[in-house]
């Protein structure tokens, strides 16, 4: 293979990216990578074990002259978001990530990267290929299809391990370690809907240009959702002209902040379709004053057709669908009090589809507060009922609390205190992480999540700084050092 990525150490982390990368590897799609990283052990004589979701178990035997004998897992996902700029063409389904490199930080041309959680997965494979470190035994577990829910985490056979100590490398902070994170859940609402065929003239509107972002990290940063900013749009110009709504789609994954949305809208006549442009004109320089502050970046497109025959929604439905988009839950929901105003509990309107026959919308709640998590579920069940709405939940799992007594932080902050001078950030998140699932099915697991520095993650403009990935990889050989260095994981003994 040719590489890119030249003058980074450990080299062999730096390749592995790059061979993953090639892989195709969105959610639903891991196969090829998960068999990938089976021949990968095979060759190396580590024992491996593959389930029906394509999770990987890679076994590895202390290392180094380490004297504990105590297992430790290593742990991130497979799958990746897969995400592009608008007019970028790439079939995810059958093409690798194309990597660019720029000043020493890696990017992708015009799609996601996939660090979020490549990084881990190439961080893993180094380990797992260097017989010169120091480290007690390895259980190195990759996930399947988190980032649609955490479904790899969850169908995976909790009894194979046997660790008690997890380090799950999906964090994307440089200098932090994350200690708690919320559940979450999907809600589907779906409405047949009637369409009648109409001729006359098209009206179509594009809000793009906006950040997006995770639908946890971000969600308390007033990043807009294009769904939304086009539904206030449709509502105010069927509610002005009359148009009638052909549809309405926007957002491509239900954790992601939409950053573009389309909506098409037909009118009876050229002085009707002028009329509503111009309408649509007025009202788009009034969002974009509104907005400009918090999305710089936004842009809307207004465009009229030629006289056309198109399949239009019942004046019925199309009110259900603004009116459900107008009044959903969206955003932070409940913060605390106090200073940092950590999110409590949130929803991510993620994906609206017109469907020839159905409406679609796909929303991702978080709450690291069981009864505000049920509350949301119940505002849902109102609004389905409401606007005639059916109703579905899927990929609810559990949150993971704060442990008081915790030897893999005591030992990851001495370690970021011994190799840079300064303090390990200890923060809790908003966002789902799969150590809920392995702590909540694994009593006494004590678990941490880290990572290098990722920025952008589930956008096209996710970028990794490299030398990001050196230091954390530092990081990660000394923290395995020490834990390897423990006589039986005695949690009173740190050897330096």
């Amino acid at each position: 293979m040719n590489y890119k990525i030249r003058g980074y150490k450990p080299e062999k982390l730096f390749h592995c990216f790059e061979e993953i990368s090639a892989i195709p590897r969105g959610s639903g799609n891991e196969k090829a990578i998960s068999d990938y990283l089976v021949r990968f052990a095979e060759e190396r004589g580590l024992e491996v074990y593959q389930d029906d979701s394509f999770n990987v178990l890679i076994r590895k035997n202390a290392c180094g002259g380490a004297v504990s004998k105590t297992p430790v897992m290593l742990q991130g996902h497979l799958d990746m978001v897969c995400d592009s700029l608008a007019g970028t063409e790439h079939d995810f389904e059958k093409e690798g990530i194309n990597l660019v490199l720029n000043d020493g930080v890696l990017s992708a041309d015009g799609t996601t990267l996939g660090a979020d959680n490549g990084a881990a997965v190439a961080l893993m494979m180094a380990v797992l290929d260097d017989d010169s470190l120091t480290h007690p035994p390895l259980e190195c577990v990759f996930t399947t299809e988190e980032e649609i829910g955490l479904n790899g985490a969850s169908a995976f056979d909790k009894s194979k391990i046997h660790s008690r100590i997890l380090i799950n490398l999906d964090s994307e902070d440089e200098g932090v370690a994350t200690v708690s994170c919320a559940g979450g859940m999907r809600i589907d609402l779906t409405r047949r809907v009637t369409r009648v065929n109409a001729s006359g003239m098209v009206l179509r509107l594009e809000v793009s240009g906006l950040m997006g972002g995770h639908s946890g990290m971000d969600i308390n940063k007033e990043r807009q959702n294009a769904d939304l900013i086009m539904a206030r749009m449709a509502e105010a110009l069927i509610e002005k002209t009359g148009a009638g709504l052909v549809s309405l789609c926007g957002g491509t994954k239900d954790n992601a902040i939409p950053r573009e949305c389309e909506a098409v809208l037909l009118c009876e006549n050229a002085e009707e379709a002028e009329a509503a442009r111009k309408e649509a004109v007025k009202f788009a320089e009034v969002l974009t004053e509104e907005l400009r502050p918090y999305e710089p970046g936004i842009v809307i497109k207004i465009d009229t057709e030629e006289r056309q025959e198109v399949s239009v929604l019942s004046k019925e439905d199309a009110k259900a669908l603004t009116g459900a988009l107008r009044l959903i839950p969206n955003g932070v929901l409940r913060a605390d009090y106090k200073p940092g105003g950590f999110v409590i509990a949130s929803v991510n309107l993620g994906i609206v589809r017109t469907e020839e026959d159905r409406i679609v919308i796909a929303s991702a709640p978080r709450s690291s507060v069981a009864s505000l998590q049920e509350d949301t579920k119940n505002r849902f069940k109102t609004l389905a009922g409401t606007f005639g709405f059916e109703i579905g939940f899927r990929g609810e799992y559990p949150g993971w609390s704060y442990q008081e007594n915790s030897l893999i932080r005591r030992v990851f902050q001495e370690s970021y205190r011994g190799l840079f001078q300064e303090e390990l950030k200890i923060e809790e998140i908003h966002a789902g992480l799969e150590c809920g699932l392995f702590v909540d099915a694994l009593p006494g697991m004590d678990a941490i999540s880290v990572g290098p520095t990722i920025k952008n993650v589930h956008t096209p403009d996710e970028e990794m700084p490299l030398d990001s990935m050196e230091r954390f990889w530092l990081l990660l050989e000394d923290v395995l050092r020490q834990l390897g260095n423990m006589d039986n994981g005695n949690p009173c003994e740190i050897i330096d």
